[in-house]
Order: C-alpha cells, then structure tokens, then sequence
C-alpha cells in the first residue's frame, strides 16, 4: 500500500526576484559544424535587497561571459550534477542507489527550486542596482558545437548547396528542456514575454514562436535576421525554433495559420491541413474563447522526435504525417495528431502546468478537448473505441507495474522503480500513461459536474489567464497563466458550486483502479435478478477497492433500464426488479437503449427470465476493469443487438470462451452486417478465427470467412478471382486488409494451415488490381504479405530433426511459394518504393517469422542491413524489431552489441527511444536467468550508459533505468561478483554483516547514527558558510558490534581528510581540476555542495537564514567517499565577448568541455556551490539525524574536533563513510590562480573557432 502525506503545496522556492522579459538572439547558424552563436539578456525585477546569486539553466553551453546591465561583468560558476549521477568509484549498481542519486541530481538544479547549472554572482559593483530597486539584465553570451540533445540537424550527404539537399534544423525537448540550446529558467512557472532575433543564412528561413515582426537584410545580402516578438507570458520550455530552406503555405481559410515545409512537399502540406481551419473553430466554439495567440504555425521536419511537439503558437511536426489524397490509413492519425496539437495550444501553452505534479491537468484537459473534435470528425463510435483502448491500456500498465498517482506530490516515497518527484527522472512509459490517464480522470470529472459546466470551467480559466496576460508582470497576474490542481479544484467551486475534495483524492493523488467481477441469478418467483459485485484482487498490483455508486443496465424485453447501486463492501448482492414479464407474454418488437425497436429471435434464451444482458459501467465513468459472467447467448444477444460499440467489443472477448454453433453464426451475421462499425467487424474475424480453430474437428464447409470475403469482393462471374480494388468503401477496405490475415491463422486438425487457405492467399497476390483505384493499395499488399507470414507454422521435417543446414531444396512447397512471394515484394518495393516502405516493413516481419519457425536460416545479416542509419525509419524500426527478437531466441553477445551500439551511438534520438522500448517489452533475458547475456559487462555498459552517457535527454535516460530494472530489478545483480571480507548493509533494517564462508560467520553489526556537534550557531550567511566547511565532519555512523568498535576490509588506506593534506590522484581523470579548499570569505553568501555518491536523499534542516532564498534550511548530508568527477568551471568577469557585441575583454572563453583544460600546479580558491533548500541525499532508509544539543555548543569543541580528526590515523578502514562534502565539487573563480587554465582558441575568435 502506498503511504500517503496530507495534500499540499508542492515544495517550491520563492526566488528574490521574478522574470519579467527575456531577449534571445542567435547570430550565426553553421550546418556543416552544427553550432550556432548567441546571446540572452533576461529582465529580472528584484523583490528583496539582500539578492546575491541568479541561478539559471544552462547545459551544453560554453559561456562566454556575463554582464549585468550591460556595465558590470559577473562571475559564474557551473555546476551539472546530470553529468554524473552516482560518482565515485562505487561498484553497487543498484538501481535504488541510482534513483536517490538522480533525484538529488536533478533537484540540484531544478528551476522550480530556484536551483539552475548556471550560477551568477552579483558583483559589489552591481548590489547599488538591487539595493535600489531597479531592473537587472543579466546578458550572457554562449556557444552550443555539436550538441547532443536539445538540437537536432538534418543534413543529407549528397551534392548541392544546403538549401538544395534540405538541410535544417530544429529544437526539441523532453518536457522542460529548453537550457539544452539556450540559457533560461527552465520552468514552467516561469512565463515572460519575449523578444527573438535569429540571423541565417539567405536561402533559409527561421520560424520561431511569436509574431514575425521583421526580416532585415545584411547588407552584402548573404544573411538575413527573423524578428520575432511574443506579448503573451510564455515559459522557456514552450519556445522552439526551426530553421531550413522551407516552402511556405498560408492557410487559405484561416490566414492566421501558417504552414511550412521542406522542399517538393507542398502538395502533400496542402492536402494534409486542409481541415485545420475547422479545427480552430471548433475549439473557440466549444470554449467559448478566442484563440489565445494572434498567430499558429506547423513546421513539418525529418528525424523528428516526436510526431507532434507543440510550443507556443508553434507546433514541429514529423514530416512522415505528410501524405497524398490517395493514402487512407495515414489521414486518421495526421487529423488526430494536428487536432491534439491545436488543443494544446489552449492547455499546455497559453495555460501550463505550475509544477511536475500538475502535469495531469493540461495533458488531460487537452486530450479532452481533443477527444471531442475526434467526436465531431470521425463519429461517437470511434470516440468510444478510442476512450475503451485508452482505459484498457491504463489497466494493463497498473496491473504490471503499479498505480499511477496523477499527483505523486502527496506521496512519501515512490512505489515504483524511478523516483515521482520530477519529469526528468520518471519513466516515458510512466509519462505517456499520466497523459492517458489524466484524460480519463477528466472524462470521470465531466460526469460529475456535467458537460455544460466543465466547459463553463474551462472558458474561466482562459477568460483569467487572458486577462492576466494583458497586465505587466508587476501587476501579480501572471500567476493565472498557470494551472495547478488547488486552483483548477477552486475554479470547479467558483463556477459550479461543487466541491472536488474528495474526487481528487480518491483519482488524483491516489493511483489504481477497480476490478469488478460480476454474476447473476433470476429470481422467477420475485421476477428479480440477483445480481452479486465482488471485489476479490484488492491487494493485487495497480488494484484498489472501489467505494461509491456504480451503474447497471439491464436490456429486458420492455427496453433497457437503468440501475444505480452503491458498493460498500468487497462482496455485494442486489435484488433488482424486473420492469418485464416472461417472454410468455409476447411481444412484437423489443425496444433498444437507442429508441430503435427491433425483431429478435427469443428461442435461445430462458422461458422464464426477461433479461436479455447486463451491462455494468456502460459509459466507462469509473476506471475499471470488469469480469462479467452471463450465458452465452445472452452475450450473443448482446454483440447482435446492442449498439453501444464498447459492448459489442465486450461481447467479441467473451465468445471467445465459447466455440459453438450458435457463436459461429453471431460472429459471420456481425461480419457481414453493413450497419455495424467497422472496427468491431474486424475484431468479429479474430475472434471467428479463434472460435473455427476450437471447433476444427466438428467444424462443416469452406474455411471460416472464405465465403463472406468472396461474396463481398470477389467477381460475380468467377467468384475466386478477386474484383479490382475499389477502396471508395472505407469499412470495406478495411475489412478486405483484415480478413485475409485473420484466415492465415487458421489451422486444421494437425495444426497446419489449410491448403485451401494457402491458395486463397497467393490468388489475392496473383490478382491484384490496383490501376483504376484512386487510392493507394500499399496497406492492404502489406497485410497480405503479413498474412502470409501468419500462415507459417514450426517446421517438421527430416532436415530440422538431424540438424542439417536449410536449403532451397529442403524448404518445403508451401514454404518456396511463400518465400518466392515476399522476395518479389521485397525487390518490387526497390525499383516501384510505396508510401512508407510499408510493403518492405511487411516483408521484413515475415521473413523474420520464417526464420523463428525454421523454414529459413537464422541469421541477422539482412535485419542489420535494413536498420542502418540512411534507411527509412519504420524500415529501420522493423528490422530492429526482429533483430530484438532474434536477439532474445538466438542471438550472442554480438548481436546484443550491435543493439547497444545503436542506442549509444544513432544520430536520430526516435530511433533510440524505440529500441529502447523494444528491448524492455521483450529483452535478451529475465533477471535471475541463466543467460550468455548475464554478465558483468552488460551491467558496467548499461550502468555507464545512464549513469554517465545520457545527461543530455533525459527521456533515454530513464528508458535505460526501465530496461535495467527488467534485466537486474531494484537490487545488485547476481551476476556481480560480491568483494571478499566486504560488508553486506540491510539499509531497511539497520544491520550489517561480513561476506563470509558459512564456517567463518559473524554477528550481525548493527548500524548507529552518531552525529558530531556542529559549530557554534550563527545568523544568516555566516551559519551557512560555516555548515558548508565543515557538514563533512558533523556526520559519522559508527560499526558497533557487541558494544566494541569493529575495524572492516583490512589492507586499505583510509580515505583523505582533507583535499590540501592529501589530494586525490586525478591523473587517470581526464577533464578533471583539483582544488583547494578555503574558508568562504565573511558576507559572501555560501553554497553548499551536493554530493551524490552512492546515497539517496534525507534531509536535514539547520536554522534556516532569512537573508536570501539561497540561505535557507542547512541541509548536511552524510555521502560516502568518492572519486571527483564533477566537471565544475566558472568564468571570471573578464571574458571575451562575440563578435559584434561590445566588450574589450582580452581574456580567452570559458566552456563546459572537459577536454578544453589541462592541469596545472596552481591551486584555484574556492567558489561555493549551490544546493536547493530543503533537497539533500539519503541513505536509503538509514536516517542520521542532527542532535538536539549540538547547536549550544561553542566553536571552540568544533576547533578543536577538526583538528583531532586531521591527525587521526586509522588501523583499518571503516565501513563509515567520511563525509567531505568539499570534497567532492570542484571549482576555481575568478581573480585568482587556477589549477587549469582554458585552452585556447586557435584564430582567437570564438566565432573563426565554432563556425
């Protein structure tokens, strides 16, 4: 069970000032070295005196230098905790170690907590500024050369000049990630309004949020700059760019809307956005509200990283959504897509979220929006679906990895692998089903207040927030531009009255769903059903027991009714009265839950009852799963009769369980039933085909379906030759791709596919005609060929028994046919390629099944060939699939490699992510199996990989940590060999005990905190200042083992005390800088370091200072000795700046590359370092809490402790850990000498260097 905390504000930082403008200009774009040159200016407005620090976001960056004001030069201090997350030589590998570390990593310079990687030190020269009041423009110029996330170039290597081959580039992100391509506060709750210059090349076009205000020439015409200006408060996270040689298309309906893309596509753009005008106007009609921007632009991109990416007034689009009026199956995800991207316009960028825990809102409230175009567009019916899909997905994902709570920040701890308290350490599939949820929690929400009044709460929330964004940011409105759960809950109460209280914790902040199993009985002599509810999986994964009304209807011969039941208790029983009598008395029609009054033949149900089929939940109100038990027939009845799409898809699941007569005939009447939707006529195929393989011994006639696929299109002269295509006919198209592949899957009495059957389909090749269609036929040749491959079985044959080498001549008739087939498609699909190699896609899948089968060799030489960068990506994703496959059934370390290969090294970030998903849904092996691919290299790689490799996406990241946990679970991995004489540490039960031989055994050690007292108390940054010295020395935890002190690993030199007795040795650390360690000079406001190594997070408050938002709680944490590996540099006030830009600094610049410094002699004086309030490590569920008494005693006992200790020496190494928190970050400032100097620039210019 989860522990849950009382419901608050999430903890947040009040920062000493608030962003009210911020300039973002990009000087100089180069594809060719994929960098570009810029600068920011942010506008921020002081709110206290004492501001000393501006912490900003910034990754990847090199800063060139600083300045407030454009008059005083700043120093700076960088600090990118993500480039490590567990330091140190720290061999555990478990993954509750890792989740500790990142959630301290990533809370270090979380902008929420008014943290950042950047840190600016006000100058004395500049404190008159805040002193007074007045505005602070903090400029800073930087650097991005080859970046690894944040930007994404496209450049084709093949002749011409860039705009000819359609290079460009474009910005991407997971969630907050904007400080991956410029320097900002990456927060959401950050919104200002902005001003944008982006200066590119002549035959390039620069498209950016906001309103184009100008395009200025340079003067030898060889560049130009893109002004954009945008009014509306907007956070760093919703801006983007894009940047190529775009064709451009005004909207001819709605010249607000403009869409671009990459050259010769144009006709496909056309085509494809034609209906979004349509859209626009359904959203303002249904929220009564104007669209909240004055403009909207779609940029279609290659290698994109999702889909759809919506920023403000922006959305970068996948140019694979593009396609020809002759394509069908693409237009319905296109539409979708764009229409969900316009929603997100309203809830997501006008209107974000406050904090990671509001995230549910907007997503939901989007998805909603959304889901009602989809209504509009496509019908009720496929909304149904689509809501029935969405629920069944939610399920599944609770019932194996656990509930989703959509607000996780009442949570104490994280019942999952990953911790809850921020985007950038969840995992994506975690992430994706908070978006799928939230959507359903508010369909939930819509039932509870109505239809109207939601709506009424929607248009209160834009009428604020619109009026919010007209006034200045002094004015203290902008807070209406961002959503949180307590002020949506207020906005309910305001419009309807009603209070959500107990709604939200019961769906919100508490995760789960219920599982429902239902039965009934009729009562003939009370004409009543007796129906009985149970709850009975309560305790299981994901599952919670549900308390509160649930709905039942019960079809009868009278009509349908409606029933209201309250559950109470785990096991319910209800007598519910019939409205009808018998079917004695007879009736013509029987009338439906729609009005209609239809005919039906009564003989297979019971004489005595009424009922014809219970529902329960009709309307999907509650997140739910039922198991539902009634007879057959009435299931029959229901899949027949009911009109109600998710029921009849209910009913398709159920006849599964029974393969009858009368089953096979309900399936092929829905089958061929024109009125019936087409989705549940093909999910009626699968289930005929599952029904016809249980009844193969009794089953009477032609294979099932082969009769109602000749009747519907084949010629009427010759019946099994196939009519030329004629797709005018969606549900017909539709149904003519599925039933061929449910057919392939039928088998006889000796498990084979028919002969008969084999024909049908090679015939469906042989006779295909396509010319005078006027839509393409590619998704059905690609079902074909998928119907091919299901038709293959395990191979039985002399040659599989004696483990002699396949050849042609051994391959069986069937099997030749078959392969002659998908090889023709194959090599058609070369010389004649379809829309999306679909065909190629196909053939991939069933060669692969060949091979799983033994009726082909199986190698991986071809699927390595077709998943190389250059190949198109559903083709790459394809053979990637089956290389997983044949990875998990036959491959060796090899093929394993090559996979891995991929995800550290492939230039498109989609393709990573997918295999990613792959190798987690089906991996090479299962943790505690004994396999090739359980070895230590494994864990050292994929440890490596997300441990160090990935702190530039984070959505990798912690795919990574998803497919460790299904390789190795939350504990080290068995295949690690445990050290000799080490220490084993039950951190949940406080015990210790040596890794020894069952003859050589020991007591357990027991673990007692013990916490030295600190200095002597004092006020504001001088408490701070002394904590940060000397928090490495106030934690100890002592081994105690029959009240004597236990000395551990013997033959191992304690660690160093102090950096200045004995310095680590950091030969064999490239990038790395040594550094000495000083006291903090009176009056500068510390900051204290975040050690990550091997711990988790406890907090631990001192007296917290109220002379800044830096100086609060002094938080001491007790980490493990490590190996240094931050990469932590600053830059002094004297830095040089770009071209163009005033300064006269002869200084040379400063980036964040470790290979940019060397080592030197010189010691560099201390630069503090900051940490978050409130935010610390902790070690697991090891708790070391600070004395009562320590804070009374005198400097002096603190004196006199730290100069014990330095000349303390150990006899053997103890399993306490010395805490040098010190000792870990490193940094040099400015005005002094350093152990490292920068490299310099060869040509002196930043600019001759980067571009």
């Amino acid at each position: 069970m989860i522990k849950m905390k009382k419901p608050g504000k999430p903890h947040e930082i009040q920062r000493p000032y608030k962003l009210s403008h911020q300039v973002l200009c990009i000087t100089s774009i180069n594809f060719q070295r994929q960098s570009l040159i810029g600068f920011v200016e942010l506008t921020l407005i002081p709110t206290r005196s004492d501001v000393r620090w501006i912490r900003i976001n910034c990754k990847q960056s090199r800063v060139y230098r600083v300045r407030i004001n454009d008059q005083v030069e700043a120093p700076y201090q960088y600090n990118d905790p993500t480039l490590e997350i567990c330091q140190g030589d720290n061999k555990q590998r478990n993954l509750d170690q890792f989740s500790s570390c990142h959630s301290a990593a990533v809370a270090s310079v979380n902008p929420g907590l008014g943290c950042g990687e950047l840190s600016i030190k006000i100058p004395v020269e500049a404190s008159h500024f805040v002193q007074e009041g007045k505005l602070l423009r903090i400029s800073v110029e930087f650097s991005l050369e080859r970046p690894q996330g944040g930007i994404h170039f496209v450049v084709p290597d093949c002749e011409g000049s860039l705009a000819e081959r359609g290079a460009h580039m474009f910005t991407y992100g997971y969630e907050n990630s904007s400080r991956l391509w410029f320097p900002c506060i990456d927060s959401y709750a950050d919104p200002c309004t902005w001003k944008m210059e982006f200066t590119v090349d002549s035959t390039m076009i620069a498209v950016s949020c906001g309103d184009l205000v100008e395009t200025v020439y340079t003067s030898d015409m060889r560049k130009k700059t893109f002004h954009y200006h945008l009014a509306t408060p907007t956070s760093a996270p919703n801006i983007a760019l894009a940047v190529g040689p775009f064709d451009v298309f005004v909207d001819p309906q709605m010249h607000e809307v403009t869409h671009f893309c990459l050259p010769h596509l144009l006709p496909l753009l056309k085509q494809c956005t034609n209906f979004l005008h349509e859209a626009f106007e359904f959203y303002e009609e249904l929220l009564s509200s104007r669209y909240p921007y004055s403009c909207y632009k779609q940029v279609f991109v290659a290698e994109a990283y999702v889909p759809v990416d919506p920023y403000a007034t922006l959305t970068i689009l996948s140019v694979n959504l593009l396609h020809s009026k002759h394509i069908i199956d693409e237009a319905y995800t296109s539409r979708k897509l764009m229409a969900r991207a316009v929603a997100e316009q309203f809830f997501g960028c006008f209107i974000s979220m406050h904090t990671w825990a509001d995230t549910w809102l907007p997503k939901g409230i989007s998805a909603y929006l959304a889901g009602q175009y989809n209504k509009k567009a496509f019908g009720n019916n496929e909304y149904r679906y689509w809501v029935q899909q969405d629920m069944k997905k939610v399920i599944a994902y609770e019932q194996e990895v656990g509930a989703i709570p959509l607000d996780p920040s009442g949570l104490d701890s994280s019942p999952f692998h990953f911790p809850l308290d921020n985007l950038h350490t969840a995992s994506p599939r975690f992430t994706e089903m908070i978006s799928t949820k939230a959507h359903l929690v508010i369909r939930m929400l819509e039932d509870r207040i109505g239809r109207e009044l939601l709506l009424q709460v929607f248009n209160k929330l834009l009428s604020l927030a619109s009026s919010a964004a007209q006034q200045k940011v002094t004015m203290n409105m902008w807070h209406n531009v961002l959503l949180s759960t307590s002020s949506f809950q207020k906005a309910i109460f305001i419009v309807t009255g009603k209070d959500i209280k107990i709604f939200l914790e019961q769906w919100v902040r508490q995760g789960g769903h219920s599982k429902f199993h239902g039965t009934f009985v009729f009562n003939r002599k009370r004409n009543t059903v007796e129906l009985e509810i149970k709850q009975t999986e309560t305790q299981s994964t994901g599952i919670k027991r549900y308390v509160g009304p649930l709905t039942v209807t019960i079809q009868e011969l009278d009509g349908t009714f409606e029933h209201h039941l309250q559950i109470e208790e785990n096991a319910t029983k209800h007598d519910i009265t019939c409205h009808s009598k018998s079917r004695r008395n007879k009736k013509k029609k029987i009338p439906l839950c729609t009005g209609e009054e239809v005919d039906m033949d009564l003989s297979a149900m019971d004489a005595d009852s009424p009922v014809l089929w219970i529902r329960v939940d009709p309307d999907m109100l509650l997140l739910r799963q039922v198991v539902f038990e009634q007879p057959d027939y009435q299931w029959q009845y229901q899949l027949r009769y009911e009109r109600d799409v998710t029921s009849q898809m209910e009913a398709i699941e159920a006849l599964e369980r029974f393969p009858t007569p009368a089953t096979r005939l309900a399936l092929t009447d829905t089958i061929e039933n024109e009125h019936c939707f087409y989705r549940v006529r093909c999910a009626a195929t699968f289930c005929l085909r599952k029904v016809a393989n249980n009844m193969v011994s009794t089953w009477a006639g032609p294979p099932a379906m082969m009769t109602i696929f000749k009747k519907m299109f084949g010629s009427h002269s010759c019946p099994h030759i196939i009519r030329q295509n004629n797709f005018s006919n969606f549900q017909h198209y539709f149904l003519q791709k599925t039933i061929p592949v449910a057919m392939a899957g039928l088998r006889t009495i000796h498990g084979i596919c028919p002969p008969e059957v084999m024909k049908f389909l090679l015939d469906l090749f042989k006779y295909n005609e396509n010319s005078k269609n006027k839509f393409s036929d590619n998704y059905y040749r690609t079902a074909l060929v998928e119907a091919l491959g299901e038709t293959v079985t395990p191979v039985v044959s002399v040659v599989a028994q004696t483990g002699q080498p396949i050849t042609s001549d051994s391959l069986s008739a069937d099997t030749k046919l078959i392969l002659e087939e998908i090889t023709r498609c194959l090599n058609l699909e070369k010389l004649l390629p379809c829309y999306k190699f679909t065909v190629t896609v196909g053939c991939l899948r069933a060669i692969r099944k060949l091979q799983k089968m033994g009726h082909l060799p199986n190698i991986s030489a071809l699927f390595r060939d077709y998943a190389q960068y250059g190949q198109f990506i559903d083709v790459r994703l394809a053979a990637l699939e089956a290389l997983v496959d044949y990875t998990t059934v036959d491959g060796n370390a090899d093929d394993l490699n090559f996979l891995l290969d991929i995800i550290e090294n492939d230039p498109v970030p989609r393709v990573r992510i997918s295999l990613l998903r792959m190798l987690t849904d089906n991996p090479p092996f299962k943790r505690k199996d004994d396999s090739i691919f359980n070895t230590e290299e494994l864990v050292e790689r994929l440890w490596k990989l997300m441990n160090t490799g990935l702190s530039h996406d984070s959505c990798i990241r912690c795919a990574v940590v998803d497919l460790y946990y299904v390789l190795y679970g939350r504990n080290r991995p068995s295949c690690l060999p445990v050290p000799d004489l080490a220490v084993l540490v039950n951190l949940k039960e406080k015990k210790a005990k040596f890794n020894l031989p069952p003859s050589q055994e020991m007591p357990d050690i027991f673990m007692q905190p013990k916490l030295e007292p600190p200095a002597s108390a004092s006020l504001g940054v001088e408490l701070l200042a002394e904590a940060a010295l000397t928090a490495s020395e106030q934690l100890h935890t002592e081994v105690v083992l029959m009240e004597e002190e236990v000395m551990v690993e013997e033959g191992h030199s304690p660690p160093p005390l102090l950096p200045s007795t004995q310095p680590h040795d950091t030969s064999s650390v490239p990038g790395f800088q040594p550094t000495a360690y000083t006291a903090s000079e009176p009056g500068r406001e510390p900051m204290l370091p975040l050690s990550q190594a091997g711990m988790s997070g406890i907090v631990h408050h001192g007296e917290a200072s109220k002379s800044s938002v830096e100086s609060g709680p002094v938080v001491v944490t007790a980490p493990p000795p490590m190996h240094p590996l931050d990469i932590n540099y600053s830059d002094d006030s004297q830095s040089k700046s770009l071209p163009g830009i005033a300064g006269t600094s002869m200084h040379q610049p400063t980036g964040f590359d470790s290979s940019m410094f060397r080592k030197s002699d010189s010691q560099s004086p201390d630069i503090p370092q900051t940490v978050p309030p409130g935010i610390a490590m902790n070690l697991s569920s090891s708790f070391v809490r600070p004395s009562a008494e320590g804070e009374d005693l005198s400097s002096k006992l603190h004196k006199d402790k730290k100069k014990k200790k330095k000349n303390k020496k150990h006899k053997h190494k103890h399993k306490h850990k010395h805490d040098k928190l010190l000792d870990k970050e490193r940094f040099y400032s400015s005005g002094g000498s350093t152990n490292q100097s920068p490299a310099t620039f060869s040509g002196g210019s930043p600019q001759h260097e980067i571009i």
